[in-house]
């Protein structure tokens, strides 16, 4: 069973992916601070000192015996925002990688094959 582990824990496609998720969640955090600490203060500036992430609904006025119950409508539309970016950012890589892998194929398929070069031998051999 341990050697079935190692075997499944060393395999290349499991290590990519940890790696993967690891710089994934590094690139959210950069996106969230770029959202919360670049983008959204420029759009309160834009609507004359508004921070997106203190708008909320209240539904029921804070007690002394109970806090306050509130839909926090701001912080989702700046979480939205996040996804936003990122669905983006990887839509961009994604067609970049494709673009990438049909010129590959493409430059491989243009090329010619042996059968070919070995009948441009002979008929030169002819001659």
């Amino acid at each position: 069973m341990w050697k079935e582990f190692k075997e499944f824990a060393i395999k290349g496609n499991l290590i990519e992916t940890a790696i993967a998720f690891v710089m994934g969640a590094a690139f959210g955090k950069v996106v969230t601070a770029f959202v919360e600490k670049m983008f959204a203060p420029l759009v309160g500036l834009l609507m004359g000192g508004v921070n997106l992430n203190e708008y909320k609904f209240v539904i029921y006025a804070a007690t002394d015996s109970r806090p306050e119950v509130a839909l926090a409508w701001g912080e989702f539309v700046t979480a939205s925002i996040d996804f936003i970016v990122v669905a983006a950012v990887m839509f961009f890589i994604i067609k970049a990688i494709n673009a990438a892998k049909k010129k590959e194929v493409v430059s491989v398929s243009g090329a010619p094959t042996e059968v070919q070069l070995l009948g441009e031998i002979r008929d030169l051999l002819k001659k």
